[in-house]
């Protein structure tokens, strides 16, 4: 019997992902969990695999679509079955798409939206507006404001149908008048395009982590504490450890980094938690994030159980992750999961810097370059290595003084590093 294939949720927040290649044709068998398609989701470019075996019987999104998770993507069954009736004639999926809703009640059937009537709008939809993903894409295609477009579809849902009659509607309405002049020429949204400049198309990863980025600081009350470390026993305890093992097993700085970020989080575990309005929810994992610079932005990957983790562990992990990000083979399970944020911008001499936090993580610690800086020791000044740490948290989970404590506990375990062995 045919199935579908749908777009997964590979993330807490995810609500879209791109579809940027088909690795199956028509026709082809596919296994159960063989990969059919690479998919981008806001962390990076990810290898689809199917949920179902089968033939290949139809695809039902291009290369390109942005597709709401649980959408359909394709059909697989026995080769030759009539997938007609799961397919309707516009090439929509027939079927409701498969994503969670509230069952429909005989209540709810009477007031069931009916043609004309206005989209339902909601940020739980991708931009705010329930639309099959044939409609999304013509809506885009001929830059129409879904949440203009009346509804016809199951549950208030527009199809494609609803945006081409809009369109033609549009585009048979009489021209309206000119607007007047604004007061001020350009504003703070519109940038100037002189002869010399070029214009580049954003990455879909830039937008993303643009919306993201934009939309923690808006809502997100962000408070800053920053501690300066003394990272020569670090270095020293890294030197001796690396001197044991192979190249491929060579332990990073990153990764002492990382390790006491874990293990502080078990300290203060009010740290490692998520805003959720009237309930903060604790994690009982501690996984650690590391920022990632990919190619047209940045991603995530996450290493689990950070703190029972050994740093041997912790290395090869992150070092395997981090090589398939940077090649573009990222697996969901690396980017999944963080309760927490490391983003290190050591390798660039960096003095000191803040990072937005990555809800609904609670914090993200912001780690600079470990430099050569004068310090005063028992009153005499001499040459030290330190390196500045500041830790960007959610007042609506913690306080100063909690952040204040994990810093300073976050230090205390690189100054004295023997512990992250322990």
């Amino acid at each position: 019997m045919a199935d579908f294939i749908v777009m997964p949720k590979l993330g807490f927040d995810m609500r879209e992902g791109v579809l940027v290649s088909w690795l199956k044709q028509i026709g082809d068998n596919i296994d159960k969990g063989e990969v059919v398609a690479e998919i981008e989701s806001d962390k990076a470019t990810l290898e689809l695999e199917s949920q179902v075996g089968g033939t290949l019987l139809k695809t039902l999104e291009d290369e390109g679509a942005v597709v709401p998770i649980g959408a359909n993507l394709a059909i697989v069954g026995e080769e030759g079955e009539d997938v007609s009736g799961m397919v309707s004639a516009d090439g929509e999926s027939a079927e409701p798409l498969p994503v969670a809703e509230p069952e429909e009640t005989p209540e709810a059937a009477e007031t069931k939206p009916v043609a004309g009537t206005a989209a339902e709008v909601s940020a739980e939809y991708p931009d705010g507006v329930k639309a099959t993903p044939v409609a999304r894409r013509v809506a885009r295609e001929h830059d129409v404001d879904l949440s203009q477009v009346s509804a016809s579809g199951p549950q208030g849902r527009i199809r494609k149908a609803d945006v081409e009659a809009y369109i033609e509607q549009r585009e048979t309405a009489p021209a309206a008048p000119p607007a007047a002049a604004p007061a001020v020429s350009i504003t703070p949204a519109e940038v100037a395009v002189g002869p010399d400049d070029i214009e580049v198309e954003t990455p879909r990863l830039r937008q993303i982590i643009a919306r993201r980025m934009t939309e923690s600081k808006q809502t997100v009350p962000h408070f800053y504490v920053t501690t300066e470390v003394d990272m020569a026993p670090a270095l020293a305890l890294r030197k001796e450890i690396n001197a044991l093992l192979d190249e491929a097993e060579k332990v990073s700085v990153n990764d002492l980094i990382v390790k006491a970020a874990g293990l502080a989080l078990r300290a203060f575990p009010n740290v490692n938690a998520s805003f959720a309005g009237e309930k903060l929810i604790r994690h009982q994992r501690i996984n650690v994030g590391s920022a990632v610079a990919v190619e047209g932005g940045l991603t995530t990957v996450v290493q689990k159980d950070t703190d029972v983790s050994t740093l041997s562990k912790i290395a090869a992990d992150n070092k395997v992750m981090i090589s398939r990000a940077r090649s573009g083979k990222i697996n969901p399970d690396d980017v999944q999961g963080a309760t927490f944020t490391v983003s290190n911008l050591g390798p660039w001499d960096v003095e000191n810097f803040i990072a937005i936090i990555n809800p609904p993580e609670a914090a993200i610690l912001a780690v600079s370059t470990a430099r050569q800086v004068p310090v005063v020791e028992d009153g005499e000044i001499t040459v030290g290595v330190r390196m500045k740490a500041t830790i960007s948290a959610d007042h609506r989970v913690t306080d100063g003084a909690e952040a204040a404590q994990f810093v300073q506990h976050f230090k205390e375990l690189l100054e004295s590093p023997m512990r992250l062995l322990i």
